[in-house]
């Protein structure tokens, strides 16, 4: 049988979670009527307290667990700075781990943190956790009482606080920049087709084609999943042997520089009558050769942002604030291989 939770009691009543909790401890903010109906309930359905949540309720460690899903994403340390930045102007500790894109690391790294070691959760989801669609575990955190930040990956059922980019407008965008400066035929490639990010920029890619009139070519639409990225160049050589392609958009540093050898090794001048884009403004791009344009998420404003975000709820507790999602704008920092828009 389901253990009753105080979140249980919240939805029987129509009332908040701080309302439940504060009629069991016998508040005085809480009127004798509405205490003496929530405590009979209680008792009538075997209400047993959770612990961990009350120790995290009652005591705050001043701690925030990060999970990210990968080390060797530029963009994901970014965030990280961002969130570092604000949380030691708080006064805040930070637990980071890596859930290396696996669904039974992140399970287990929640429920080791979720012992009373830290306050609140920021974090962006595993790939396995977004391919099996299974997000109980982040349902249980939140029904206890810790609150969670989602970034960049977020899980679109979960009743929580999001901050994203603005991915699908980032590629729309710069489909018609690259356009501007000539180019006609544009691939898209993708290492992430099975995340919503990555569904997005596929979206914002047709909607840039469509808005400046340009064919969409399936051809062009080059999705690779699951492979080393040292293998990136031999994936891509045969379809830039049997197709016209003057620019490509990139949704990580790695394939984007691959893309970049080899059309140069095809005899492509760079930016001259070839153009390539990357999204993440991270190390590689800014020492590529040429250095790479790339479409900035802003990564530091991203953490920094959920960070804020996070705080302020642990700070002012007693509130309901619902949860909000908060879009940060992409931007397009230009180097040397695209043409001077």
């Amino acid at each position: 049988m389901k253990r009753l939770t105080i979140k249980d009691i919240a939805q029987e009543f129509s009332v908040s979670i701080s309302t439940v909790s504060k009629a069991l401890n016998d508040s005085y903010e809480i009127s004798v009527s509405t205490k003496e109906k929530i405590q009979k309930y209680a008792k009538e359905n075997n209400y047993k307290p959770n612990f961990n949540a009350l120790s995290l309720k009652n005591r705050q460690t001043k701690t925030i667990g990060i999970i990210i899903p990968s080390m060797l994403n530029y963009f994901f340390a970014q965030v990280f700075n961002g969130i570092e930045k604000v949380a030691n102007e708080k006064g805040y500790k930070i637990i980071s781990c890596i859930s290396n894109e696996s669904f039974k690391k992140e399970v287990e790294t929640i429920e080791m943190l979720s012992n009373g070691s830290i306050d609140g959760f920021i974090l962006s989801i595993a790939e396995e956790t977004i391919l099996k669609n299974d997000f109980k575990h982040f349902e249980d955190v939140l029904n206890n009482g810790t609150p969670i930040v989602m970034f960049d990956r977020v899980a679109e059922p979960i009743n929580c606080d999001k901050v994203i980019a603005d991915d699908f407008k980032g590629t729309s965008e710069t489909v018609k920049y690259l356009a501007k400066s000539g180019s006609k035929n544009i691939a898209f490639i993708s290492t992430i087709s099975n995340l919503k990010v990555g569904k997005k920029r596929h979206q914002g890619y047709i909607k840039g084609l469509e808005n400046t009139g340009l064919p969409i070519n399936d051809n062009l639409i080059i999705n690779i999943i699951d492979e080393d990225y040292k293998d990136y160049e031999s994936i891509l050589k045969p379809i830039f042997d049997a197709n016209e392609i003057d620019a490509v958009i990139a949704t990580d540093e790695s394939s984007a520089i691959a893309a970049m050898k080899v059309a140069q090794r095809k005899g492509h001048k760079i930016p001259e009558n070839f153009a390539v884009v990357s999204f993440s403004n991270g190390i590689l791009a800014r020492h590529s050769s040429p250095k790479m344009t790339t479409v900035s998420q802003h990564g530091e404003r991203m953490g920094a942002t959920a960070a804020k975000i996070l705080i302020d709820k642990l700070e002012n507790k007693g509130e309901e604030v619902p949860p909000k999602t908060v879009i940060i704008k992409t931007d397009i920092v230009e180097r040397n291989s695209t043409k001077k828009a």
